[in-house]
């Protein structure tokens, strides 16, 4: 059986490319040089993603670049996202005078969606090559689809950076890295007594406005976070070569966590429920980031003595009547102008801690 270049690629190699966007646009230019007459074309996953029901990719032939769009899933317990190709055939119908040509490649409902394009429209030898071309593609894109599942679901558990790290390292425990960074770590208060008092749905709204605040400011400032611990919040800030860059986000990042909880605070009031205090602590320090755990049930986390401090120090802010404190290490390394509260011992921390909180800290 003699197979068009296109068709050899698609079994011997495309399931190799790196990504949807690389394999959409080599397999759009491989048709282009087999006599497809396309003007662009659009390829459509389902992602397993809290927020991202679909992403869609949209290539153009012209100049062989690739865009990308997502389509977001319900908010809510129970919520499912339609896998639509939508996306694609809307930008594909406006692109080109052809009609929008596409599959659904492999037998499940929901699988993948290749569509296409052309100056004009396809004839029926053209459009059963593209079929052709969307069943020879089912392998490699199961392939790629496997990968992205995995890559999303270790993103949504992990957080980008650490599920980078543990896609790239072996699954053994005591497998990691020294890096430095600003470690931010928050909790409520008094969330005990909420979870007593109110029914189950109204204690996970408010972790999820809290974690929402908290979680949307830290990855907005270029942190990542590691942990939510029942109520609370361990984040970090990887240090580069300027470890102000890092300080002064990490602040940035809790100033913005501090106006989104009196946004819903006021939200929360206007439902006559109570508002929502916390504590938030930062500190600059050493950290050991990678596995940890029983020999065959893995943590990807952070330990040492840096997390031991940020979370005592965090403890203090309800005797010091504060919501942000801050550590003596940060403080050095700061641009921003912070307040010094003296110098404290924290509990099962050998030295003492010089502690600084913000101007409306």
């Amino acid at each position: 059986m003699q197979l068009s270049s296109t068709l050899t690629w698609l079994v011997d190699a495309a399931a190799a490319s790196p990504g949807a966007d690389r394999f959409l646009a080599e397999l759009g230019t491989r048709l282009v040089a087999d006599d497809m007459p396309l003007a662009g074309g659009a390829l459509t996953l389902a992602v397993p993603h809290p927020i991202i029901a679909r992403r869609t990719w949209l290539w153009r032939a012209g100049n062989g670049e690739v865009i990308e769009a997502v389509g977001f899933a319900p908010v809510g317990f129970g919520g499912a996202g339609s896998s639509s190709g939508d996306a694609g055939r809307s930008w594909l119908a406006r692109l080109a005078g052809g009609a929008v040509h596409e599959d659904t490649v492999g037998a499940g409902e929901g699988g993948p969606v290749l569509g296409w394009i052309g100056p004009r429209r396809f004839t029926e030898a053209e459009a059963d090559r593209l079929r052709e071309a969307a069943r020879f593609a089912a392998a490699p894109l199961a392939a790629l689809s496997a990968r992205a599942t995995l890559s999303a679901a270790l993103e949504a558990y992990l957080g980008r950076r650490s599920a980078a790290r543990v896609l790239a390292g072996p699954l053994r425990r005591e497998v990691g890295e020294t890096i430095r960074a600003v470690l931010l770590y928050a909790d409520l208060r008094s969330f005990t007594a909420l979870s007593e008092s109110e029914p189950p749905a109204a204690v996970i709204a408010a972790l999820g406005g809290w974690f929402d605040c908290i979680g949307g400011a830290v990855h907005a400032f270029g942190g990542e976070v590691l942990k939510f611990i029942g109520d609370g919040v361990l984040a970090i800030f990887p240090v580069g070569d300027k470890p102000r860059e890092a300080c002064d986000a990490a602040l940035r990042a809790v100033a913005s966590a501090k106006a989104g909880m009196a946004h819903l605070d006021t939200t929360r009031r206007e439902q006559g429920l109570p508002p929502l205090s916390f504590g938030v602590a930062l500190h600059l320090g050493e950290i050991l980031w990678g596995n940890v755990g029983a020999a065959d049930r893995l943590d990807f986390t952070a330990i040492g003595p840096a997390v031991n401090l940020v979370s005592r120090l965090e403890g203090l802010c309800r005797p010091l009547g504060r919501t942000v404190l801050i550590s003596g290490a940060v403080a050095a390394e700061t641009s921003a102008t912070l307040i010094p509260l003296g110098t404290h011992v924290l509990r099962g921390i050998a030295s003492p801690c010089a502690v600084y909180t913000a101007p409306d800290g």
